[in-house]
């Protein structure tokens, strides 16, 4: 791997936080650049901040000496934003990364798109499924990732990793685990008509992993599914909680069709933060059944590490929030 200077475009959010803190932990003496429309919340010594926003090439004030990008730059909260706001920055935004790439002989880039691509069903997806988007997200991410991929074929030289997260949790998170651990630490989980939904995950350290793993790979070109093999279903999330850190913890399985009823009548206080919205509850209704088949043909993605991923988790966070 080249030893110029890395581009994190998307740097001060969850996963390139912890991404951008690794990198000074392996090459400290390589410069490291933050490229975000906010600051990160603390920046690591040895690391660049650069206000700008993929959205507009013009503001793309970097050095010469850029080697590396990892593409992380995305509107992603569902729901959240209007349906043009991911469009704007997931695919506009890849369409001036890849031109700033072009631009200055940059040949290689990591971008992580999501499993939305594959959309909702039930049916276990893997590398090889054919895309079924329905969310904006979903549509979006798809073609920020022909886009890179369009960038990837003008030129032999070129390498692209792309990868698909799963449900991504850890130490900053801020969204679908940490409120699951809010509610777990309040003493009552309600499952929303089933508990058998398969929720695909990832914690962010073991990502990260895969992400220098990738890259070192000799494939010019890599696709592949961000998660654990273990197909975990919703109450084995509540329980692996339930065991190790909230063990007081009762749990309700109350229909569907009411929970639906009373987060459609509680949805205005979505806004304020007590995390109630219809999409949610359908979020937990339905599985995210993806498997990890390229981690799994190079020897990448071992079972059973959930347990040990919240009890990281919780030493780094010890109240989880």
């Amino acid at each position: 791997m080249s030893d110029g200077a890395i581009v994190v475009f998307g740097g001060s959010g969850f996963v390139g936080t912890h991404l951008v803190r690794r990198l000074k932990r392996l090459e400290p003496d390589r410069p490291v650049i933050i490229f975000d429309r906010r600051a990160p919340k603390t920046l690591p010594g040895g690391v660049q901040f650069i206000e700008g926003d993929v959205r507009r090439s013009g503001s793309f004030e970097l050095p010469d000496n850029v080697s590396q990008i990892y593409n992380l730059a995305a509107v992603h909260t569902t729901p959240g934003h209007p349906t043009h706001e991911y469009y704007e920055t997931n695919v506009l935004g890849a369409l001036n990364i890849t031109e700033y790439a072009r631009r200055h002989g940059i040949n290689s880039i990591l971008f992580t798109s999501s499993i939305s691509v594959y959309g909702p069903s039930e049916q276990t997806k893997s590398e090889h499924t054919p895309v079924a988007p329905e969310s904006a997200y979903g549509w979006s991410k798809w073609l920020a990732e022909e886009i890179h991929r369009s960038w990837l074929a003008e030129k032999s030289e070129r390498r692209l990793v792309v990868c698909r997260p799963a449900v991504i949790f850890g130490p900053g998170e801020g969204g679908n685990f940490t409120r699951l651990a809010s509610l777990l630490k309040r003493g009552i989980f309600v499952y929303p008509g089933r508990k058998d939904t398969i929720k695909a995950c990832f914690y962010v350290e073991d990502l990260i992993q895969t992400f220098e793993y990738a890259l070192k790979h000799e494939s010019r070109y890599i696709l592949y599914n961000g998660c654990y093999p273990d197909r975990y279903t919703l109450q084995d999330i509540v329980e692996t909680f339930r065991k190790n850190h909230f063990p007081g913890v009762k749990t309700i399985l109350v229909p569907k069709t009411i929970m639906l009823a009373a987060a459609a009548a509680l949805r205005p206080a979505s806004a304020a933060g007590l995390g109630i919205h219809p999409d949610r509850i359908m979020k937990l209704v339905r599985s995210t059944d993806i498997t990890p088949g390229w981690l799994q043909e190079q020897n990448q993605a071992k079972n059973g590490q959930l347990s040990g991923a919240i009890d990281r988790w919780h030493e780094q966070s010890p109240t989880f929030i």
